[in-house]
């Protein structure tokens, strides 16, 4: 806690201090970001750190595994990341959704353990079945890969099924179909510090910065 405050004050002294008419004008014409960034609640996944933004450009939705469950108008499954992605799409009229994975991500590891092993935390027993569908893919389409090489498959995977579930909200399709959302799959490599996004055409990741000369 005492590292916590301490960066409270340093905030306070120069990044507040430098950005108070951004911070004023925030606060009196309220938020307008450009985009909806769903990802994991990875401690080392900070997305306005990578992407370098500002307070207000991001509107920032986390869960464990960067999941999206399947719109629902009857249980309403997921509801946290369906409120988040309707009030995104329908109130605040974001230009874009970008579904952020990651490598070495935990929630990724634990699809592959026995359910049994969470016994004692159901919550993410329960939440866990949102990857069922991931595991599906990489079992029918990688089945010659070897446990390592499927758990980094698994990872890329888990965020293209992640957005095809995203399409599945009306108000998503309904703003696509107007022209005016974009949505995209992002994988953010750790220990690289590099982005990718994924090209539909070409049917893989890359990246999404300029390569140091």
């Amino acid at each position: 806690m005492e590292k916590l405050i301490s960066g409270i004050h340093q905030f306070r002294k120069q990044y507040w201090s430098d950005n108070r008419d951004l911070f004023q004008r925030l606060a009196e014409h309220g938020q307008s970001p450009d985009a909806l960034f769903i990802t994991c609640c990875d401690s080392r996944v900070v997305p306005s750190v990578f992407t370098q933004g500002q307070p207000g450009d991001l509107f920032i939705y986390r869960n464990i595994g960067n999941f999206v469950p399947p719109y629902s108008d009857g249980t309403l499954d997921g509801t946290g990341v369906g409120a988040a992605i309707e009030y995104a799409v329908d109130h605040l009229r974001v230009g874009d959704i970008i579904v952020c994975g990651h490598s070495d991500c935990g929630a990724m590891n634990a699809l592959y353990k026995d359910r049994k092993a969470f016994a004692e935390t159901p919550h993410i027993t329960e939440w866990l079945k949102h990857g069922d569908g991931t595991l599906k893919v990489v079992e029918d389409n990688y089945p010659e890969k070897s446990k390592e090489e499927r758990l980094a498959i698994t990872a890329e995977e888990n965020v293209l099924v992640q957005m095809e579930n995203l399409r599945t909200y009306p108000v998503v399709r309904k703003a696509a179909q107007e022209g005016r959302l974009m949505v995209h799959a992002w994988f953010f490599e750790v220990g690289e510090g590099k982005v990718y996004g994924y090209s539909p055409e070409k049917g893989q990741y890359e990246p999404l910065h300029l390569e140091e000369e």
